[in-house]
């Protein structure tokens, strides 16, 4: 087949985000592989530049839809101060007018003589957000997406907060998915979850296989010693890596700390990496507490810091009640460290009773219990806890068919561009159509 591969992108920057992390590693990873033509937004030129512009064999072309993206910024924050999901949600809607512009662009450089193997189009992770693309008449690899989550019952006030009910429009951007690409016979939609391929229409659905949308680079989040371990004279240390927003949780993990503290006896270090809308309200919450000692907001990091705050902590917690992925459990396990999470989503289908544990809650009372008791059972169970991390590091660092590293995500993909390339039906034997971490792992 053509080796030449064009990659619409619409997320795609360096320290941009997850999601335009994620853009950033297709495009940056296969141009290593092949040549590649991306087109992204102008809105990742500064970050793109930042780390070199393009890379050796390729080529970038970005287009500007600011004109439409910058007052339907303004108009969501005005309708939604503070609520970052709303925000996004409305601002994004320009992904629609990016995707007819990038065929066009594709269409005129075709009729110049350029020629591409296959398209790929790794952002946006929504289902939602459809691709006109293959008017092209290419074989096309949409994905992995990340979607399709409903909210769990027993959580409206703070799933409210987000204006989660925002999300009814995507089914509106799924029809229109489902329409765009309707007759596409050499296509492919990868799926990072369960819940991802249920909201497919049943045309994607029948040409979809199970991947996940996120990576880890080995190299970065390698396996290390316990820090010494917990006890009167080493204090138990916890860390939190993600958005300041109410759905990640970070008030039930601020109450369970402080009920460790206070009621155990127990000396604890918190540690919580990020920024978002909520992070003065959860710092003024750490003070009425009483354990404003004890918990470090460190605000932003760049991604290279986060593997030693990994090496640093006893024990990784995400204690978000609606996280339709969780990549960064992953790098906590690839890190030899047992995560803590909440029974639901993305984080169910990727911790296994072997390398943490996931909590059952019906409510915040029930799922700040859940973490005060893990957190207890990790300064009593020491040894426990860290065998959990060292078998979440085997598992992350052995080859894996859902694609836990990057180069394991590329490899999978280059047998799907040639599968599209070579046959007139998608060949998906062999290769995971549905399933988790938890049904398709073996320790």
């Amino acid at each position: 087949m053509n080796r030449h591969l064009l990659m619409v992108a619409y997320q795609c920057g360096p320290d941009m985000g997850s999601v335009s992390q994620i853009g950033w590693e297709w495009y940056s990873r296969m141009a290593r592989r092949r040549p590649v033509t991306l087109i992204t937004h102008s809105r990742n030129r500064v970050a793109i530049e930042a780390r070199g512009g393009v890379l050796p064999g390729s080529e970038i072309h970005y287009i500007d839809t600011e004109w439409l993206a910058g007052p339907l910024y303004r108009m969501a924050c005005r309708l939604f101060p503070g609520r970052e999901h709303a925000i996004f949600l409305l601002s994004s809607l320009d992904y629609f007018l990016f995707d007819r512009l990038a065929l066009r662009l594709a269409r005129r450089w075709h009729k110049e003589g350029a020629s591409w193997g296959a398209v790929h189009v790794p952002t946006p992770v929504s289902s939602a957000a459809g691709s006109c693309l293959d008017r092209l008449g290419l074989p096309l690899l949409r994905g992995p997406l990340n979607c399709g989550l409903g909210n769990p019952a027993g959580f409206d006030r703070i799933l409210q907060q987000e204006s989660q009910w925002l999300n009814v429009g995507r089914r509106l951007g799924q029809w229109w998915s489902a329409w765009l690409e309707r007759q596409i016979p050499r296509r492919v939609t990868l799926t990072a979850t369960r819940a991802t391929r249920q909201v497919l229409p049943p045309v994607q659905r029948a040409q979809s296989m199970m991947l996940l949308e996120n990576g880890i680079d080995p190299e970065q989040f390698v396996p290390s010693p316990w820090p010494a371990r917990p006890g009167p004279s080493q204090p138990l240390r916890v860390l939190f890596v993600g958005r300041m927003l109410a759905m990640k949780g970070v008030e039930f993990l601020l109450r369970a700390v402080a009920r460790l503290i206070h009621d155990e006896g127990i000396n604890v270090e918190l540690t919580l990496a990020g920024d978002g809308a909520r992070r003065r309200e959860f710092e003024k919450l750490a003070a009425e507490l009483n354990i404003a000692d004890a918990c470090k907001f460190t605000g932003n990091l760049p991604l290279r810091l986060v593997p030693e705050l990994m090496r640093e902590c006893h024990v990784f917690c995400l204690p978000s009640v609606r996280e339709s992925g969780g990549a960064v459990l992953l790098e906590a396990m690839a890190c030899a460290r047992p995560v803590i999470a909440f029974n639901y989503g993305g984080p169910a289908e990727l911790v296994t009773p072997q390398t943490g544990v996931l909590l059952d809650a019906a409510n915040p009372a029930e799922l700040v219990d859940g973490l005060k008791r893990s957190l207890f059972d990790c300064y009593r169970n020491p040894q426990h806890w860290d065998a959990m991390g060292r078998a979440g590091a085997a598992l992350l660092h052995a080859p894996h068919q859902l694609g836990f590293s990057w180069e394991d995500k590329l490899d999978i993909a280059e047998e799907l561009y040639a599968s599209l390339a070579e046959s007139e039906s998608v060949q998906l034997s062999g290769l995971p159509v549905a399933g988790s971490c938890k049904q398709q792992v073996s320790l």
